[in-house]
């Protein structure tokens, strides 16, 4: 027998290298993740009320640079003043003895905001960490105070300074606000967010009141402070109502209430006015750029030193 070999070749197809490119995943947008619109519709809204509040203190200022020969009651008045001078500062100053009032109403901050710092920082301590009777029904009583508005004591008020005698006078002007309802419940929630953990722990090394008070509460509130100092030294300066009942001597008169005499009978300077305007906002800006830092580093820090 013959026996036949069959040879089965096999054909193999040579293997074209195919070059694949890396397909980049899509990066999915998550569920809180605003569409391209909504931002842009934000940052339009945001813009809109930058505008509304920084307009009328850039139109002010613009007016306070604007030199006599230019007309600012025209149709079309310019935005940018065409013969910039600081002229009506100077004049403002020849008008009315802007320093003497600018003194009198930091003397009246001053006394309302240490008024406030002390008063409210120890009621709002006592409140917070303390156990006494009627802390409730105090804290209900503060509380209601903040539903009457200012114009309902008014009265009360300039008649209890003239019974004391402080009438005509800066303190009569800065007792009133020299210790606020709503600043001392601000400081009573800044001391209850501070852990009680570490009161106990003080309390068990032998620290009394006011060494808790020093070295473990107001390390934490400070960023509260600096909010009271603010808003404080705002209120103060800026007050204009309870001055002008309270003074009756114009060399006394706070800043704001010295202002109106920029304002004359029978004729008025929208320059001058606006240039004092700006003297008197000025004090505010510094405060605040000093004040903010510490509130900042408070919130951040939040750290117990002593």
């Amino acid at each position: 027998m013959t026996t036949v070999r069959k040879t089965v070749t096999t054909v193999r197809e040579p293997r074209t290298a195919v070059r694949t490119t890396p397909v980049r995943p899509r990066t999915a947008r998550g569920l809180h993740t605003p569409s391209p619109a909504r931002t842009a519709a934000r940052y339009l809204l945001l813009l809109l009320v930058l505008l509304l509040v920084i307009g009328p203190f850039l139109w002010q200022l613009s007016t306070a640079l604007k030199g006599p020969a230019e007309d600012v009651y025209s149709r079309t008045p310019s935005f940018l003043p065409d013969q910039p001078t600081l002229g009506n500062f100077g004049k403002v100053a020849d008008t009315i003895p802007v320093w003497a009032y600018a003194l009198n109403s930091v003397i009246v901050a001053a006394v309302c905001i240490t008024g406030n710092v002390v008063g409210c920082t120890l009621a709002g301590y006592a409140l917070a960490r303390l156990r006494f009777r009627g802390a409730r029904l105090v804290l209900g009583l503060f509380l209601a105070t903040l539903v009457l508005p200012g114009e309902v004591t008014i009265v009360s008020q300039y008649v209890l300074v003239r019974s004391l005698g402080l009438a005509d006078s800066l303190v009569g002007v800065a007792l009133p606000g020299a210790i606020a309802m709503l600043n001392v419940l601000l400081m009573r929630t800044a001391f209850a967010a501070v852990p009680a953990e570490l009161d106990q722990a003080a309390l068990v090394d032998g620290a009394n009141v006011w060494q808790r008070l020093w070295h473990i509460g107001l390390p934490n509130v400070r960023g509260m402070l600096s909010v009271i100092v603010i808003f404080t030294f705002i209120g103060a300066w800026d007050d204009f109502l309870w001055p002008l009942i309270v003074l009756n001597d114009p060399q006394k008169y706070t800043l704001t209430v010295g202002l109106q005499y920029l304002n004359g009978t029978f004729s008025a300077n929208p320059r001058l006015i606006a240039a004092g305007t700006m003297i008197a906002f000025l004090p505010i800006v510094v405060v605040f750029a000093v004040c903010q830092r510490f509130f900042f580093q408070g919130v951040e820090q939040g750290a117990v030193k002593g």
